[in-house]
């Protein structure tokens, strides 16, 4: 049983993570190269993700410099970014290409802290689906014999425990985000 809840508390980890990197991707009005790692360009005929093909670097607070390693692909990074959620015009020198982060409106900030809690939503929605899958675990082994009753309603128990927990850091997290926006 101990197994059994370990593999499902390092389920509601990854979903942690996933949280923390898809909240990194969200642009707090500096430029921080996690924005551009769920885009991906037609590179030959294969969707490639930015960072496979060109090195992003900071050279200032508020300005991202995308280097392609091959200069054909200035085109095909251009087209993704006007194409994704970012809202940045790319500036392309015909060797790299500048993003210039402007700072953030009120909308805009109003919005980016929506995203967030929404995502933070989606988060605990994933965890209680683990809690559930493993509750459901717990009835089948009881079902089985594998477990007594009372074996069960601990194990429900323990997993409840661990699933307030990572609610509770879910909530930290979403907190920090937040904050951070509104002070941007």
């Amino acid at each position: 049983m101990k197994e059994t809840l370990k593999a499902y508390e390092e389920k509601m980890t990854k979903t942690i993570n996933v949280l923390v990197k898809d909240l990194a991707a969200i642009r707090a009005g500096r430029a921080n190269p996690a924005v551009l790692d769920k885009l991906t360009i037609e590179y030959y005929g294969t969707p490639t993700p930015l960072n496979q093909v060109a090195a992003v670097s900071t050279p200032e607070p508020r300005t991202l410099q995308i280097q392609p390693w091959d200069a054909s692909t200035l085109k095909a990074i251009e087209k993704a970014i006007f194409a994704s959620d970012l809202g940045l015009n790319p500036q392309n020198d015909g060797k790299s290409i500048r993003l210039n982060f402007p700072p953030l409106t009120e909308e805009r900030r109003r919005e980016l802290i929506k995203q967030v809690s929404k995502t933070g939503e989606e988060s605990k929605v994933a965890l209680r689906n683990i809690r559930r899958d493993a509750n459901d675990t717990f009835k089948s082994m009881k079902k089985d014999n594998k477990i007594t009753e009372d074996g069960q309603k601990e194990a429900e128990e323990k997993m409840q425990k661990i699933t307030d927990k990572f609610v509770k850091e879910v909530d930290g997290i979403v907190a920090k985000k937040s904050k951070e926006l509104a002070e941007v």
